[in-house]
């Protein structure tokens, strides 16, 4: 492990010691991302835990804007296991933990009523990266899942590299191979406050957001995607041109009511599948912080945070619901048992490659 952050010289406030400590057998640290500008980005190596983002507003003053916790206790036994953390081997559900792959069947882990949620309960999201930080503005991360864990076959070799650039933007590239055919679906689960985060963090009712979609797939009443494309247009879902979250989260629409808000996957306009593309906009009117997200994935899950009930992260902020919005840059949920998704089936010999970059800015 290298670690270039030698001192808690930093605007989150958070301590190296309070992040180290030994997790079967493994080393956790926390890794400090500075750019010329100042902004910070602070990660554990446990689950690859994003804990803060240092950002400025429109009065240049600068703060946290996605949640997370100040020690490695916190992290492990959060509230929220997901917090702002890497995901796999399969963001989001599979029906029933189950899928067919090459005549096979494969059973998961259940942990979300009757499906596998985020790859399982020791999902990506709990293992330590192996992790190295050889500049200020970069940390690889590294981790080798192996054949049948989670249910899931092969040994599957993972590269995860965070970037902080000069124009704000935390960058995430994703390579992953295997060494026989399995399913590979890699997500970052930010949960990001533009606002700013406090106790309490202000919920993203006043967040204006537009997503680049004429497209979603409606889920039923457990969360499984139904199987058809549906259109935006005419609904609740149609962010096309910016509205308010809370414009319509609460009107009588059966998705809204399924996903106790929104919690859906938007199937992003793409000229050329695979290319870097604009997903998705997110302004906070009162700070004036814009994020902006791009990606080579064909969905971004939107989520709302509607679960949260006011746990408590770092430096004692608490967390209620919709405090935070989500853009989980995936594929579809439940794509080995909907032949017509796009398919997640990585074979050996093959790399899965995925870029997600979300740019940090300002509107005044």
């Amino acid at each position: 492990m290298i670690n270039t952050s030698t001192s808690d010289e930093n605007l989150c406030g958070l301590k190296r010691a309070d992040f180290q400590t030994t997790v079967n057998g493994k080393q956790t640290d926390l890794f400090i991302l500075k750019n010329e500008n100042g902004a910070e980005i602070a990660v554990t190596n446990y689950g690859g835990a994003v804990l803060a983002i240092m950002v400025p507003d429109k009065n240049g003053k600068y703060a946290n804007v996605i949640q997370g916790h100040d020690s490695i206790t916190h992290v492990i036994n959060s509230h929220e296991p997901f917090l702002s953390t890497l995901i796999g081997r399969y963001g989001n559900r599979i029906a029933g933990g189950k899928f067919i792959l090459e005549g096979k069947e494969y059973s998961l882990t259940i942990n979300n009523g009757p499906n596998s949620l985020h790859g399982g309960p020791t999902g990506f999201h709990t293992r330590i990266w192996d992790a190295e930080q050889e500049t200020p503005q970069s940390l690889k991360l590294h981790y080798l899942s192996a054949d049948g864990e989670e249910g899931f076959p092969g040994n599957l070799d993972i590269h995860v590299t965070y970037t902080l650039s000069n124009q704000n933007e935390f960058i995430i590239t994703y390579h992953a191979t295997t060494d026989k055919t399995t399913l590979v679906n890699l997500t970052h689960h930010g949960f990001f406050s533009l606002s700013g985060i406090a106790n309490p963090t202000a919920t993203v009712d006043n967040n204006i957001v537009t997503i680049n979609a004429d497209f979603y797939t409606p889920i039923d009443n457990v969360s499984i995607p139904t199987g058809e494309i549906a259109k935006v247009e005419g609904t609740p879902m149609d962010f096309r041109t910016p509205q308010r979250v809370d414009s319509r989260i609460n009107d009588p629409f059966e998705q809204l009511e399924f996903g106790a808000g929104y919690d859906h996957c938007y199937v992003l306009n793409k000229r050329e599948a695979g290319t870097l593309s604009f997903a998705a906009k997110c302004v906070d009117p009162e700070s004036g912080r814009s994020m902006e997200v791009y990606t080579t994935e064909p969905g971004v899950q939107v989520y709302t945070s509607n679960w949260h009930n006011g746990f408590e992260g770092a430096h004692g902020a608490t967390f209620p619901a919709r405090s935070a919005i989500c853009f989980e840059a995936q594929h579809f949920p439940d794509t080995p048992n909907k032949g017509h998704f796009p398919s997640c089936v990585l074979h050996p010999g093959e790399t899965y490659n995925q870029v997600t970059i979300y740019k940090f800015g300002v509107e005044k």
